[in-house]
C-alpha cells in the first residue's frame, strides 16, 4: 500500500564545506550545534572541541562512523574532517587488501572503482547518522584544476574538491548543502597598466558557477561572509534535543497572545518599592528587541536587493502575518528563518513586481493630470 505524504519534512543536514587549505573550513565545522569531529588529519588541534582520534584505518573509520549513529547522546552534528583525508585512508585499504603497488597498477581505472565502492561504504554509514538525527557535516580541501567543455572552444581553471573523480560526484550528490569557501579578490589595474590582485575577504558560496561547484536546498544567497550565524537557521537539532534559547526581553513576537509589555512591566515590579514617576514611565516603556541573526541577515539582504524595510513590512501586513508598523526585529525567529529567509527569492520578485506596478499606475495618473491641466 503506498504511504504517500506531503508537506516539508525537518531532518538532519548533510552538509559538505570545501576550500583552499587555512580558509576556515574546521573553524566553521566548529561553530555547528554541539560537534564530534572525526579528525583524520589533526585538523581540530587548535579548536577546543571533542574529537575521534587515531582513526588511521579505513575499517576502523566505518565502524566508528556506525558507532556514532547507534551511541543514544553523542553528539548533535557529526564532522568528518577532511573526506581527503579520509579518501587516502581507502586507497590504502585497497592497496592493502589487493597487495598492489599503487592504485594505477590495477590498470584500466579498476583501482579507481574499488574507491567510488568504498567511499559509497562511508556515505551509507553517514545516512545512518542522519537516521539517528544527528546533522552530519563533511569537509573537504580545494585544489585548481584545467577544465574544457566538450562544446565549447578552450579551456579554463575551476575549483574542485580534492578528491578522485570517482568520489568527488558521490559526495556532491550526497548532501544538501554544498558550500565553497575562498578568499573574495578583485584586480585592478596600477598606474603603470599592470594588473594587481586586492581584497581577500573570506566568503562561502552557495550557487553553482562555471569556476566551483555549489549547491543548496534553503533560497540562500549566492554568497555569504564566512560566518556561522547565516547558516544557524538551516540546522535541525535531533528530535527532543533543540537547543533552548534565552528569552528575549521584549516577546518576539508582538502579535502572540500574552505579550503586552505593559503589563509584564507591571508584573516584575509587583512587591518592589515604589519607584518615582520617571522611573515607573521608564519601566512601562519596553526596550525595542535587539536583531536575532535572522533579522540582521533579512536586514542584509534588503540592502543587498535594494528593497525598503517598510515594502517588507507592507508586504508582510498584506499577508496576514504582523502588522505593517510592526518592525522586522520583533518578528519570531521561527518566522524569519522559516518563511521570509527560506522564500526570499520569490519575495523579492513580489515585492518589486508591486513596486514596478504602482509606479506604472503613479506615471499613468501622472500623465492624466497634465493632460487635464493643459
Amino acid at each position: 500500500m503506498l504511504n504517500i505524504t506531503r508537506g516539508i519534512v525537518a531532518r538532519p543536514q548533510k552538509v559538505v564545506i570545501y576550500g583552499p587549505e587555512g580558509i576556515g573550513k574546521t573553524t566553521l565545522a566548529s561553530q555547528t550545534p554541539d560537534p564530534l569531529f572525526i579528525d583524520t588529519e589533526g585538523g581540530s588541534a587548535h579548536l577546543d572541541v571533542r574529537r575521534i582520534e587515531g582513526l588511521k584505518d579505513w575499517e576502523k573509520l566505518l565502524s566508528t562512523v556506525k558507532e556514532v549513529a547507534v551511541t543514544k547522546d553523542i553528539c548533535k552534528t557529526l564532522v568528518l574532517d577532511t573526506a581527503d583525508w579520509a579518501e587516502q585512508l581507502a586507497i590504502a585499504h585497497i592497496l592493502d587488501k589487493y597487495k598492489q603497488p599503487s592504485i594505477e597498477a590495477f590498470g584500466y581505472g579498476k583501482g579507481y572503482t574499488y574507491i567510488g565502492e568504498e567511499f559509497t561504504r562511508l556515505l551509507d554509514a553517514l545516512d545512518m547518522v542522519i537516521a539517528a538525527g544527528m546533522n552530519v557535516v563533511v569537509t573537504a580541501h580545494a585544489k585548481m584544476r584545467k577544465f574544457e567543455q566538450p562544446d565549447e572552444m578552450g579551456a579554463y581553471d575551476r575549483w574542485e574538491m580534492k578528491l578522485t573523480r570517482q568520489s568527488a560526484p558521490l559526495l556532491k550528490e550526497w548532501c544538501d548543502l554544498l558550500l565553497f569557501c575562498n578568499y573574495e579578490t578583485f584586480v585592478v589595474s596600477t598606474e603603470n597598466k599592470t594588473a594587481k590582485a586586492q581584497g581577500g575577504k573570506r566568503v562561502m558560496y552557495t550557487s553553482h558557477h562555471p569556476c566551483w561547484d555549489a549547491k543548496n536546498r534553503h533560497g540562500l544567497p549566492d554568497k555569504l561572509d564566512l560566518d556561522y550565524r547565516y547558516l544557524k537557521p538551516v540546522f535541525v537539532l535531533p528530535t527532543g534535543r533543540e537547543q533552548k534559547e534565552e528569552p528575549p526581553a521584549v516577546a518576539s513576537d508582538p502579535l502572540a497572545a500574552g505579550s503586552d509589555p505593559a503589563a509584564a512591566s507591571q508584573q516584575t515590579a509587583a512587591g518592589e518599592p515604589e519607584k518615582s514617576a520617571a522611573a515607573a514611565e521608564r519601566a512601562a516603556t519596553p526596550l525595542p528587541p535587539a536583531p536575532t541573526a535572522s533579522a540582521q541577515k533579512v536586514m542584509d539582504l534588503l540592502v543587498q536587493d535594494g528593497i525598503s524595510e517598510a515594502a517588507l513590512r507592507k508586504f508582510v501586513a498584506g499577508k496576514g502575518h504582523y502588522k505593517e508598523d510592526v518592525p522586522i526585529s520583533a518578528y519570531s525567529e521561527k518566522f524569519l528563518s522559516g518563511w521570509v529567509l527560506k522564500y526570499w527569492p520569490r519575495i523579492r520578485e513580489m515585492i518589486r513586481n508591486a513596486e514596478a506596478k504602482n509606479t506604472k499606475t503613479n506615471d499613468t495618473e501622472t500623465m492624466k493630470e497634465d493632460r487635464n491641466n493643459a
